[in-house]
């Protein structure tokens, strides 16, 4: 079995930057690799508050490995995005954003949601600190981080989330933590990438990307069910067999049926 990817601090070059990724994302055009993007967002003059240094960053160091790391991903969000609203759009990003940064995609699985559905409404700077430093002794860090980025880290974990409508933004104190129901779009969204990925029908149910969203086994099986009703796939049970029926052949047309839904 592979070794899960060691932690990284690649969260400080950029959060969420929702709005940032909106504008970069109308700037791309297919084939496009980082060096591109970063000229003709340079030359568009929509980003006039950041320097060039700082907006290479953001190209080079969040938008890449997010969206062009893997093909297609950034056509996807590109042509689905203006469809979404701001909810979508915020789900679409952090399943990509904690992708690309395995310690915010556990943060998020292995803290925030165990503490929303123990019934606690609120996350503090301790909490996310407590997270890193047992990270930072269990090995899950490439060498030991000092004090002071162990304390950085942790706020970008839970400014991060703020940015994705986890919590609520703040600088000091604890924040409250909020609802967050996964969309059908984004739902739909990710079954089907995670089943043009080459996975089976189990792997895409059983998958931890669904954790990001709150979702155990029997609530992806129950998501499944709606997406279902639907009309976006079919699903049958029989016993603990499921079989999915796959309505559409290809993330193209994924994203055209959900562009229009």
């Amino acid at each position: 079995m592979s070794q899960p990817p060691l932690y990284t601090t690649q969260l400080q070059a950029g959060l969420g930057l929702i709005e940032e990724t909106q504008r970069l994302l109308e700037l791309y055009e297919p084939g496009m690799r980082y060096p591109q993007l970063f000229a003709k967002a340079l030359e568009s003059g929509q980003f006039p508050l950041v320097s060039a240094r700082r907006l290479d960053n953001i190209v080079r160091e969040c938008f890449g490995p997010r969206y062009l790391r893997h093909a297609g991903v950034a056509e996807w969000l590109k042509q689905l995005l203006p469809h979404l609203d701001s909810d979508e759009r915020r789900q679409l990003l952090m399943l990509h954003t904690a992708r690309a940064n395995p310690i915010l995609a556990d943060f998020i699985r292995e803290v925030y949601w165990p503490r929303y559905t123990s019934g606690r409404d609120t996350l503090s700077r301790d909490d996310a600190l407590r997270f890193v430093e047992d990270a930072v002794r269990e090995g899950k860090t490439q060498k030991l981080w000092s004090e002071s980025t162990i304390s950085r880290v942790s706020g970008y974990l839970l400014s991060a989330c703020a940015d994705f409508g986890l919590l609520e933004h703040r600088r000091s104190g604890s924040r409250r933590l909020y609802s967050v129901r996964l969309s059908t779009r984004v739902a739909a969204y990710l079954a089907y990438e995670l089943k043009f990925r080459g996975l089976g029908d189990n792997q895409v149910l059983n998958h931890s990307d669904w954790q990001l969203f709150g979702l155990e086994h029997a609530d992806v099986r129950e998501q499944f069910k709606r997406l279902s009703l639907e009309g976006l796939l079919i699903m049958q049970t029989a016993g603990d067999v499921t079989h999915i029926s796959w309505q559409h052949k290809n993330m193209e047309e994924v994203v055209d049926v959900l562009a229009g839904y």
